[in-house]
């Protein structure tokens, strides 16, 4: 078999109580996990934190990256292009899906369920996400990506093709003024999950660009909270 991928580097917001639930945040393309939560934490003036839930930003391996010449890059995986025309880098998505099996597979040891772990992230990030979800983890609390899109032929929609069962709830934002990863891209990827049966709602910010905003992340926070209620104390 395929060499068990190294642990990924990993910052942590620690719940404020008992831990009840779990939220894996992944970065964008060149930033890592420490970089994602001090940009939301400039955002927000504040970490974003939980009473029950576990924040967790993990940072993606170097790895050489193809639309920056095969510079090495913290990106999650490799693209041909930055387009949702072309062909999606299979072997780079389906081996980081293993690593962060791995990081999922860790919060259950500590004793959360799946359907309390969310995943998401920031473009690249939320990409990502959607793949470990709606291929190999369809049983999660729900996905959430930022700025993302996926490509036209994506694998994620020939699995879905297939699929009976239950699916998480995806939620998505975007910003029209986005020149990276176009507003088309993102509605798109929205309406062809919708189409297979995702759940799935498009948040719209006029003027953004390919960034976070302090509505956006009040926003996504207010969502998490809905997914992942405060468990009431099981009776002894």
């Amino acid at each position: 078999g395929m060499a068990a991928p190294a642990a990924l580097q990993r910052s942590v917001v620690s719940p404020a109580g008992r831990h009840t639930a779990s939220l894996i945040f992944l970065h964008g393309s060149g930033d890592t996990g420490q970089g994602a939560r001090a940009w939301i934490k400039q955002i927000l003036n504040q970490d974003m934190a939980f009473q029950h839930i576990k924040v967790i930003y993990p940072t993606a391996p170097a790895r050489p990256y193809t639309p920056m010449k095969g510079a090495f890059s913290t990106v999650w995986f490799d693209r041909y292009k930055i387009s949702n025309d072309c062909p999606e880098h299979i072997e780079s998505i389906d081996s980081m899906c293993r690593g962060l099996t791995d990081l999922i597979n860790d919060e259950v040891k500590n004793g959360i369920a799946k359907n309390r772990i969310l995943i998401g992230g920031f473009s690249m990030g939320g990409g990502m996400a959607m793949h470990l979800a709606y291929r190999f983890h369809q049983d999660l609390a729900g996905v959430f990506a930022l700025s993302s899109f996926l490509n036209k032929d994506s694998a994620v929609y020939q699995a879905l093709e297939r699929n009976e069962s239950a699916l998480p709830e995806l939620f998505q934002c975007h910003g029209t003024a986005d020149e990276l990863v176009l507003y088309s891209w993102g509605e798109e990827t929205n309406k062809m999950l919708k189409s297979l049966g995702v759940s799935a709602s498009l948040h719209t910010f006029p003027n953004l660009n390919h960034e976070l905003n302090r509505t956006e992340i009040e926003k996504l926070k207010s969502w998490i909270v809905k997914k992942l209620p405060v468990e009431a104390e099981k009776a002894n």
